[in-house]
C-alpha cells in the first residue's frame, strides 16, 4: 500500500471572515439569509418544552383543529428563536449586543413540517460616540414560509438594532438611515364557529386567564422559574444561531473586557421565549394570537447557572375590531433573575439576593372572552 508524500508547507494561509462587521453594512443592502429551517418534530417538541408553554395549541392536535388550524402551531416565541437566528450569520456573528426589537408581527401560522426563510433589509448605522470601535445596526427582516409553493406565506416581519464591532478600529464608517418597507402581515385567527362545542374544552386551558379576568394596572408575578444551564451552546446550534458570544469561551478569554462579565452570554432569543412560556398558564392560555411586540429589550445578560422568572402588567384592553368573541389586551412582560449580593436587603428579594431585571416587552395578544369560550 503507497505511503502518503510528507505533507508540504502551504504555499499560503487563508483566514476566513465569517459575519460582517460594522463598516461591511450599506443602505438598504439585502441579505438573503443561508439554509432556512424546516421545522421538524424534534425541533417543535424541544423548543415548546424548554420554554414551559402551556397553551394546547402546541400540546394538543385536537384542541388546535377543533380551533380551525391544520395541526399542532408553533408558539410565537418559537417562530421567532427559528427566523430570528438565521439572520444572525450576516446581521450580529459580530455583535456585543441585541439592543432593541421593533414592530414584530406575526403572520401565518407554523405547523411541522413548514420551511422558514428570511431576509432582511439594512435600515441603518450610527456610530458609538463613546465607543468608536461599535455602532448600531438597525435591520428589517421578514420570514416566509414554503416559499414557491400554494402555502407560501408571510409569518414574521421586525425590526431590531444591534450593536455590532467594527472588523478594522481605523476605517471611517458613515451614519445613515433608510425608510423601512411596508410588509402587509396579519395575523391569521380562524372565524369564531359557534356551533363547535368549544366550551366542552374549556378545561384545558387556565379557568382565570379570559379577556374577563385580565385587569388593567395589576401586575401578575408568575410562579414559575426556570435555570439555564450550559445546554444553551446546544440549543442555539440546533437554531444555527452562529453568533461566537454564545459559544466561544476561547474568544472571550482572550479580550475578557470586551465582552459582558467575561462570559458566553446566552443567546437573548432563550430568555424571550422563555418568559412567553413562563406567562403563558396566567396571560397566553387563552390566547389565539399575539398581534404585534411593538418593542422589546435586554437590559442585563443572562448566562448559564442563572434563573429565569416572569412577570407581565397588563396595560390596557380594548374590543376587538368585527369579533365579538375576542378582546384585545395590551401588556408589558418582563423576564428577570436572581443574584447574590452580600449585604443587600430590598422588598423584592431574600437578604443577600438582589432582583436583577433581564427583559421587557410590549405585547398585544387577541384573547378569548369567556362569554363564548367557557
Amino acid at each position: 500500500m503507497p505511503q502518503p508524500e510528507a505533507l508540504a508547507e502551504p504555499t499560503k494561509i487563508i483566514r476566513k471572515k465569517t459575519g460582517n462587521f460594522l463598516e461591511d453594512f450599506k443602505p438598504g443592502q439585502i441579505f438573503r439569509h443561508k439554509g432556512g429551517k424546516t421545522i421538524t418534530e424534534g425541533l417543535f417538541t424541544t423548543f415548546t418544552e424548554f420554554a414551559m408553554t402551556t397553551h394546547p395549541f402546541a400540546k394538543n392536535e385536537r384542541y388546535a383543529k377543533a380551533y380551525g388550524f391544520e395541526g399542532m402551531v408553533c408558539p410565537p416565541g418559537v417562530v421567532m428563536l427559528v427566523a430570528f437566528s438565521q439572520t444572525v450569520e450576516d446581521v450580529s456573528e459580530n455583535a456585543r449586543a441585541n439592543l432593541e426589537y421593533i414592530d414584530m408581527k406575526f403572520g401565518a401560522p407554523v405547523y411541522i413540517g413548514d420551511t422558514l426563510e428570511v431576509e432582511t433589509k439594512v435600515l441603518g448605522v450610527r456610530i458609538s460616540k463613546s465607543r468608536p470601535n461599535l455602532g448600531v445596526v438597525h435591520v428589517q427582516s421578514t420570514a416566509r414560509k414554503n416559499i414557491g409553493s400554494d402555502t407560501e406565506a408571510i409569518v414574521a416581519t421586525w425590526q431590531r438594532k444591534v450593536q455590532v464591532y467594527k472588523g478594522d478600529d481605523d476605517v471611517a464608517v458613515e451614519n445613515f438611515d433608510v425608510a423601512p418597507d411596508t410588509i402587509e402581515c396579519e395575523l391569521f385567527i380562524p372565524p369564531y364557529d359557534p356551533n363547535a362545542k368549544l366550551a366542552d374544552m374549556a378545561h384545558l386551558t387556565s379557568a382565570d386567564s379570559y379577556f374577563e379576568d385580565l385587569e388593567v394596572g395589576s401586575r401578575i408575578e408568575h410562579s414559575r422559574g426556570r435555570t439555564v444551564t450550559d445546554e444553551h451552546i446546544s440549543m442555539t446550534a440546533i437554531l444555527d444561531n452562529t453568533s461566537q458570544v454564545h459559544c466561544n469561551q476561547y474568544m472571550i478569554d482572550l479580550n475578557p473586557k470586551q465582552y459582558v462579565g467575561g462570559k458566553l452570554i446566552i443567546f437573548g432569543g432563550i430568555p424571550f421565549t422563555l418568559c412567553l412560556g413562563l406567562s403563558c398558564p396566567d396571560v397566553g392560555d387563552n390566547a389565539l394570537g399575539d398581534l404585534i411586540y411593538t418593542t422589546g429589550k435586554h437590559t442585563a445578560p443572562l448566562q448559564a447557572g442563572d434563573t429565569v422568572f416572569a412577570a407581565t402588567q397588563i396595560l390596557d384592553k380594548c374590543a376587538f375590531p368585527g369579533r365579538d368573541d375576542l378582546g384585545i389586551v395590551s401588556t408589558r412582560l418582563f423576564g428577570y433573575k436572581f443574584v447574590k449580593e452580600e449585604g443587600h436587603t430590598s422588598e423584592e428579594a431574600p437578604d443577600g439576593w438582589k432582583k436583577v431585571q433581564i427583559f421587557e416587552l410590549d405585547r398585544q395578544i387577541a384573547v378569548k372572552r369567556r362569554s363564548h369560550y367557557a
